[in-house]
């Protein structure tokens, strides 16, 4: 393994983890925890763990942003704050 490779990534799923957290705007939100499911997708797949990181990419990355892009389409965007 390369450990700096293992470090961007984990630093890139760490910055997108929590922008995720701070940004007020829902849809910007569902793409950063996207971003997020990808990250992780490729930590898996740089530790060996390929049917970890099918799974990751599928659900987390795939299924997971689609419905929560429907769950925000049916709502406000914005806050109110």
């Amino acid at each position: 393994m390369i450990w700096q490779l293992n470090f961007l990534l984990l630093f890139f799923a760490v910055v997108s983890a929590l922008t995720a957290i701070s940004v007020k705007d829902l849809l910007s939100t569902v793409v950063l925890l996207g971003a997020f499911s990808f990250f992780m997708c490729l930590i898996w797949t740089e530790m060996g763990a390929v049917d970890v990181a099918f799974t990751e990419a599928a659900v987390g990355a795939g299924v997971s942003t689609a419905f929560f892009i429907a769950a925000v389409y049916n709502t406000t965007r914005r806050t109110k704050d």
